[in-house]
């Protein structure tokens, strides 16, 4: 590894892109890759676990996914039951949580994330989140409502509105925002993925497909956003000044 230890992202955010593609390369059915996939997340889940990662959160289906065929949809359903069965996040001292538009899922599938969630609740070392039927223009328009109501409720003044009302009402209010964003699979796009939260993100994108994303490939990624100076919006001779 060559990055320094002391500087590793605190959230680091994830779009696990590339998993049918891999299938399909194989001549296999696209359910075989997002089995594969699941197997990544639990080793860049204990990855991100023993290097301090404080935050990892992980696209792992968008409200777009919906519209996919039936089949696929049903697997990969059932891909989140088993992933949450075996002991990866109590192993580790990883909390889980989710967040996106939980009421869409199956019942069942609501059912083991909550007890997932309330299993884990005093896991310290790590806060593991997977974005579930998620998407930023969801997320922000529920926002938009909640906030609104609040206002015609008398419970807000209008003019109190900022970015810290914002942010207490989006789903991901519990974790600071992403370091660090990474993509896997080769596009180049965030695909309606935190949005509001990845205003001032380090973005990564490499052509790796997510079955295949391993500990090497996420020390890449660290590497490259060690490289790079966060200004913030400041200029680089005062983020110099501030270091000193």
């Amino acid at each position: 590894m060559n990055y320094d230890l002391k500087y590793i992202p605190q959230h680091i955010a994830i779009i696990m892109d590339g998993n049918g593609r891999w299938a399909n390369e194989r001549g296999k059915e696209r359910s075989f890759g997002h089995q594969a996939g699941v197997e990544a997340v639990r080793r860049i889940t204990t990855e991100c676990s023993n290097l301090g990662v404080k935050f990892l959160t992980l696209y792992t289906f968008s409200t777009e996914n919906w519209n996919r065929p039936s089949d696929e949809v049903a697997a990969l359903m059932g891909l989140v039951l088993t992933s949450l069965e075996d002991e990866i996040f109590m192993k580790n001292n990883v909390r889980f949580r989710v967040i996106g538009d939980i009421k869409r899922l199956p019942e069942v599938v609501q059912q083991k994330l909550h007890e997932t969630e309330e299993h884990t609740a005093k896991n310290d070392s790590m806060t593991m989140t997977i974005a579930l039927s998620y998407s930023s223009r969801w997320e922000i328009t529920n926002a938009v409502q909640e906030i609104a109501a609040d206002v015609k409720e008398g419970k807000l003044d209008i003019n109190a509105i900022d970015e810290s009302v914002v942010n207490e009402h989006l789903t991901t209010n519990f974790m600071p925002d992403p370091d660090l964003l990474i993509r896997t699979g080769g596009e180049l796009r965030i695909s309606n993925y935190l949005l509001w939260q990845i205003a001032y993100s380090e973005l990564y994108f490499c052509d790796t497909y997510w079955p295949d994303f391993d500990a090497e490939a996420l020390h890449k990624a660290i590497e490259s956003y060690q490289q790079r100076q966060r200004r913030f919006g400041k200029t680089e001779a005062q983020v110099e000044n501030e270091e000193k």
